[in-house]
């Protein structure tokens, strides 16, 4: 246990606009340690109140140390090798996987007296497709790990640079009309998952493969398909991204983004304010659907804030919150939730039922948020990579390094250039100075 100093832990409360108690950093008892994700949550209105909420519900009183990560890997590293004491972390389905593999997290303790369990408001859809994550038959996912956001893969597009039939396939990036215009999300595991379906579509049409065991079953020869349609689109990408692609969209200075759900809805109203129009779609062969969820890790200290604080989120008037500040969808699927997603200024209605259940058969929804059945009909959850973890990076770094399109060999070669021009110009200013300090040493001597 690291203990910190109280004056630090106060300064740090106030900073982020924590409700602080008067408790020391030193009694972890009463201190909640959460790691999440970066802008992944409505501070001041749902993380600022949990205190509040936790003292009427308990008696006991907490303190909120808030911390963030950015990629999933480097949260597990600082659990399963640094052995941190976090008491609540939000990693995605893939990482989830592999935690319950290696028995790397607690039950959450559902017991919350007279306080309701707003957990069973997690829609049954979440539910089962967590459950596909079980390392064995044994294991209920649920006991271990709660919904948070989910999401789709796709592709936003400029609706002034880029027809709508074009998009229709994942097939698109192959197209030639498309040189270096597509920005790629630099995430193998949702780019294999996406193309693995497109080149087994003829499988699938004809029943000998599912998109399930596509997706969640790396094979060398699955990933050698994978690999050759990636390679024959490389002149077609633009660059590899992880972040800035959203904005570049949103500036229209590019017609296609491979994009998650949540990002693109956020370009689609950055750039409608800009004059840009853009749209995302998930094309005929499917996608990957995928959630983040809350967990305790191995190593938690506080477990019973914990599972009240994974409670606390679950309540639909928080979800709402967290929905609005950061643009990414809940996995809470009460009657309040059906009424916030349904806008009848959306003349399109969708199918529902699969999230919210009877009565969803018509919600004028926006589909990025909450796609229509027969689209999410066609996704399936992405998995962890397990043993071909190595050998997906591998093939990742060879597509991205052989990815020299166009404008990429300029860019080096005016590097190069460069450089060799800094290097000529460093040689005859040596020189330069070598001739002076001769001709000084020999005006010294006469």
């Amino acid at each position: 246990m690291k203990k910190v100093n109280f004056f630090l832990v106060l300064a740090m409360a106030a900073v982020l606009g924590f409700q602080t108690s008067y408790v020391t950093a030193a009694d972890r008892e009463h201190t909640l340690k959460v790691y999440n994700w970066q802008d992944y949550i409505d501070m001041d209105n749902v993380l600022n109140k949990f205190p509040e909420w936790y003292k009427e519900q308990t008696g006991e009183e907490v303190v909120v140390s808030y911390q963030t990560f950015d990629i999933n890997e480097s949260m597990l590293t600082q659990i399963e090798i640094g052995h941190e004491d976090y008491d609540v972390i939000c990693p995605s389905e893939y990482i989830i996987e592999r935690m319950l593999r290696n028995n790397l997290l607690l039950k959450i303790d559902k017991n919350f007296g007279e306080t309701p369990d707003y957990t069973k408001l997690v829609a049954p859809f979440v539910v089962d497709k967590f459950q596909q994550m079980a390392p064995d038959t044994n294991t209920l996912v649920s006991d271990y790990t709660v919904g948070y956001m989910w999401g789709t893969t796709g592709i936003l597009y400029n609706t002034a640079l880029v027809d709508g039939d074009a998009v229709k396939s994942w097939g698109c990036l192959q197209n030639p009309m498309f040189k270096d215009r597509i920005l790629m999300k630099d995430a193998f595991r949702d780019i294999y998952s996406v193309v693995v379906l497109y080149c087994y579509k003829d499988e699938i049409a004809a029943g000998t493969e599912t998109k399930e065991d596509l997706i969640a079953n790396v094979t060398p020869e699955r990933m050698e398909r994978v690999e050759k349609f990636l390679t024959g689109m490389k002149d077609n990408i633009a660059g590899w991204e992880v972040d800035f692609g959203k904005e570049e969209m949103t500036k229209g200075k590019t017609w296609m983004d491979l994009l998650w759900s949540g990002d693109a809805q956020w370009a689609i109203e950055e750039a409608a304010e800009m004059g840009v129009d853009l749209k995302y779609v998930i094309p005929e062969e499917g996608s990957n659907v995928w959630f983040d969820g809350w967990c305790i890790p191995k190593y938690a200290q506080n477990t019973k804030a914990a599972s009240y604080f994974i409670n606390f989120m679950c309540m639909p008037e928080n979800a709402i919150l967290n929905m609005e500040e950061i643009g990414y969808v809940s996995v809470i699927a009460d009657s309040t939730i059906m009424e916030w997603a349904n806008d009848d200024e959306i003349e399109q209605t969708a199918d529902l039922t699969y999230f919210f259940g009877e009565g969803a058969e018509a919600i004028h929804a926006n589909q990025v948020f909450y796609p229509d059945k027969s689209i999410i009909d066609r996704c399936a959850l992405m998995h962890d990579c397990d043993e071909q973890t190595e050998a997906m990076l591998a093939m990742w770094n060879r597509v991205k390094g052989d990815n020299l399109n166009s404008t990429m060999v300029v860019v080096i070669i005016v590097i190069l250039l460069a450089i060799i021009a800094f290097a000529i110009i460093h040689v005859m200013n040596n020189r330069r100075q070598r001739a002076l300090q001769n001709k000084h040493r020999k005006h010294i001597r006469k």
